[in-house]
């Protein structure tokens, strides 16, 4: 969380420091309509760089992931970059639209424009650029209100996953319109100045990627087909367990890894743990599946065995390396998944760690627990199953209890993200290193 923070700050800095350097927000002299004009650039860049970098992330960078902890913590700063850009280009928005109103209004007077003596010459390539500022402002215009709309939809937990992937593409096209109206609109003076020249860096990496996501090719060269080969329902926890076989181009996963899975064109990619360790002689992958929403919960009707699916990935830095001798693992409900993983690869390779694996669980099915038993065991790791009905929940004391080494431990939690936060600051206020506690941030809207 700390690095995705740091990287949001660094673009934030680093966006006004290249454009303090060209301009001002104290102009002189200093007045509403002078403010104005500067602020409209300003916010308009912000807003336009924070988009830039949001589209980049959203083509899923394999080579951005370990420099950003996984690409869970990506998708988080692609959600705070959206967020910080609609924030701007409202104030943006406001800042020129809103004073066109007001001075309607009769609110604001308007200062009267200097007149020249001559008619200004310009070069040009700088003439052009003026003449499309009106048809820049109009499509700009159009393309905020259908791009804040589209954002304050993927901010919404109870709008359809289905929905949520087909219209958020759509804000790649609204992209490439507020693209072109920033390309016009930016003064012209800054493009031979340092913020020009990174404006036009991130318009060219965010149009590229922009079209990536039109054209469908996100996570194309990490996709192979697969055939499910086995199906196993738990209907105690209301999961499914399916056993996909995998065709060439699949080059391995570790232990805490995902994969987007695709079972039904209509329905889209969807995110899921790996529950298996990787044996290149034998290429499956095994994902447990919770029955959580409308397209989860149609899963052990929809899958059969021999269907075909497509796999994409592997994804994600949760993958249990740190050189810390002790590791605590925290799962809660089917945050179990990555676990699992993890204990079918030390069972077959085996580990330097000693382990303590804290399963929260509220649902219980004995066959699946007769499960996680023998694979705790046969990984040498020690299980403490808490069952919430029986046992409450879960606190960081009662972890410190059973592990009173937990000062040379790392901490691996996998759940509900507030259960996660809340274990993590009373460790971290006990004394535990923040970067010790290592949470998968499993939202990907």
């Amino acid at each position: 969380m700390n690095r995705i923070k740091l990287v949001l700050l660094f673009l934030l800095a680093l966006i006004t420091a290249a454009w303090l350097a060209a301009d001002t927000l104290m102009p002189d002299p200093f007045g509403y309509f002078t403010f104005r004009s500067v602020f409209v650039q300003y916010s308009g860049l912000l807003g336009i760089a924070m988009m830039s970098v949001a589209m980049v992330l959203a083509t899923r960078p394999r080579w951005l992931e370990r420099h950003l902890n996984g690409l869970d913590k990506m998708y988080r700063l692609h959600k705070w970059l959206g967020i910080g850009a609609l924030i701007a280009s409202t104030a943006h928005w406001w800042f020129a639209k809103g004073t066109k109103w007001m001075v309607g209004w009769g609110w604001l007077t308007r200062p009267e424009r200097k007149k020249d003596g001559a008619a200004q010459v310009l070069p040009a390539i700088e003439q052009w650029f003026r003449d499309q500022r009106g048809l820049a402002e109009s499509i700009g215009e159009w393309a905020f209100y259908a791009a804040a709309i589209l954002i304050i939809l993927a901010l919404i937990k109870t709008f359809p996953y289905r929905w949520f992937k087909k219209t958020h593409n759509w804000l790649a096209v609204g992209y490439l319109a507020l693209a072109w109206h920033s390309l016009i609109l930016v003064k012209f003076s800054y493009w031979s100045q340092p913020v020009g020249w990174l404006t036009l860096i991130l318009l060219i990496a965010g149009s590229v990627s922009a079209i990536m996501v039109i054209t469908g090719r996100v996570g194309r060269g990490n996709r192979v087909v697969g055939q499910i080969e086995e199906l196993t329902h738990y209907p105690g926890l209301d999961v499914i367990e399916a056993r996909i076989a995998l065709r060439e181009g699949w080059h391995g996963h570790a232990p805490g890894q995902f994969a987007f899975v695709t079972s039904k064109s209509g329905e889209g990619a969807h995110p899921y743990t790996i529950a298996s360790a990787w044996n290149p002689s034998t290429p499956t992958v095994t994902f447990v599946v919770k029955a959580l929403g409308d397209w989860t919960s149609q899963l052990k009707t929809w899958l059969k065995v021999g269907m075909r699916v497509s796999v994409e990935g592997p994804y994600g830095c949760f993958d249990f390396s740190d050189p810390a001798p002790r590791q605590v693992w925290i799962g809660a409900g089917i945050g179990v998944t990555p676990f699992i993983a993890r204990m079918h690869s030390l069972a077959q390779q085996g580990g330097e760690h000693n382990v303590d694996f804290f399963h929260v669980t509220r649902d219980v099915d004995q066959l699946a627990l007769d499960k996680l038993t023998a694979d705790a065991a046969a990984a040498g790791v020690r299980l403490h199953l808490r069952l919430s009905s029986r046992d409450g929940h879960l606190t960081a004391e009662q972890i410190r209890t059973l592990v009173p080494e937990w000062r040379q431990a790392s901490f691996w939690f996998c759940g509900p993200t507030e259960f996660g936060q809340t274990l993590r600051r009373d460790f971290v206020s006990q004394g535990l290193p923040g970067a010790r506690f290592h949470q998968e941030l499993f939202e990907m809207r």
